[in-house]
Formats: C-alpha cells, structure tokens, sequence
C-alpha cells in the first residue's frame, strides 16, 4: 500500500475517532448531559473560569466548550470541523512527504 494511501486512511481514522472521542473525553472529566458532576475535574475547572471571569463562563471558552458537548454532543458544525482538520492535516502530511 503507497504512502498516500496509507496517510489518506489515517487522515479518515483521526476525523472518526475525533468525533467518537470528544464527547468520551468531556465525559470523562465530569461533563455530563445534565451539568458539571461534583467533585469532578470539570468542576475545578468551572471554579476557575468563574473566578477568572467575574462570576461567570465566558462564552467560547473551554469550559463552555465542553458543556455544550456534554449537553448535546457534537453537532453537524463540529463533526465536519472535525473531519476537515484530519483532511488538512492528511494534506500536510502528503505535501511534507511529497518533498523528502
């Protein structure tokens, strides 16, 4: 199997495990469809983006970042950004071993 076959499959992998991955991951930190768990990292993380930012969680920001994902997973946005940095990051790796 060439290189450029070889790097075209990883490219398509890393989209799909992007996707699958993120919503596991924020999980995985106390994020949860119903809130923040207690005693969790996503709850030392929230203390310190509200104390950070006067009270409240900036929008944008990490942490609201990740409750959107706990909420209500990843939309059609994030999945195509998802696949389309594995595309540009498939791209880089073809055009970098291309000129070696």
């Amino acid at each position: 199997m060439s290189w450029l076959i070889k790097t075209a499959a990883a490219a398509a992998a890393g989209a799909a495990v992007a996707v699958v991955a993120a919503p596991a991951a924020v999980a995985s930190v106390g994020v949860t469809s119903t809130g923040i768990a207690a005693g969790s990292t996503a709850t030392a993380m929230m203390s310190s983006a509200t104390a950070a930012n006067g009270g409240g969680v900036a929008a944008g920001s990490t942490v609201a970042i990740c409750q959107s994902i706990g909420a209500a997973g990843l939309g059609a946005t994030a999945k195509a950004a998802a696949a389309a940095g594995a595309a540009l990051g498939g791209t880089a790796a073809v055009a970098h071993r291309s000129r070696l």
